[in-house]
């Protein structure tokens, strides 16, 4: 993954500076790990690039600076209160006005770091989903971000391969493969005694 960054020890790194990003390695997933997937699919050519739009995504950085004006102080102090260092929306604030208010000091002197909207280098959309990851001994498990529905999504290529296309359609989930392996020898079984 370009725009992300693996570490051990459970240290987690919100957007990875350039230096950071030059120093990930290639690793193997191994059991009883988790990790955090951020995906970027895009039409184009696979760069991507900020869009000119304004941004309603922010995150809380480690920079100090004593804020001079009481409605960024009072917006700071919610945002330190209520998200910590994760990701935030200006939504998530009951007067957004106010809340825009006292944002822009705070991304002036850098305690505010804005997740901009990308496009692809060539202009086309971006779309992003991010989720985490469990894996476990009998399987991988999803605990969060929405679920993938295939009939939303319509594309003009498709995968022809056979074989690809069957080792899609299994089960990530060892258990669930086991029950079906099961359940197609019972009823061979029943269809060899009748």
């Amino acid at each position: 993954l370009s725009s992300g960054i693996n570490a051990e020890y459970g240290q987690i790194v919100l957007n990875p500076s350039e230096a950071q990003k030059k120093e990930v390695k290639d690793m193997e997933f191994a059991v009883h790990e988790v990790y955090a997937m951020d995906v970027f699919v895009t039409p184009g050519s696979g760069k991507t690039k900020e869009y000119g739009s304004n941004t309603t995504v922010y995150r809380r950085t480690e920079e100090v600076y004593q804020l001079k004006m009481k409605a960024s102080r009072a917006f700071y102090s919610d945002v330190c209160n209520r998200f910590t260092l994760m990701p935030f929306t200006l939504r998530a604030f009951e007067e957004e006005t106010k809340a825009k208010m006292g944002l822009k000091e705070c991304v002036t002197h850098e305690l505010l770091q804005a997740y901009p909207v990308q496009q692809d280098a060539t202009g086309q959309p971006v779309a992003q989903f991010k989720f985490t990851v469990l894996v476990v001994p009998n399987g991988n498990i999803r605990i969060n971000g929405g679920r993938f529905d295939p009939a939303v999504c319509k594309s003009e290529h498709s995968i022809e391969d056979k074989e690809i296309v069957e080792l899609l359609a299994q089960s990530a989930n060892r258990k669930t493969t086991n029950k079906k392996k099961k359940k197609k020898a019972k009823t061979a079984a029943e269809e060899a005694t009748n």
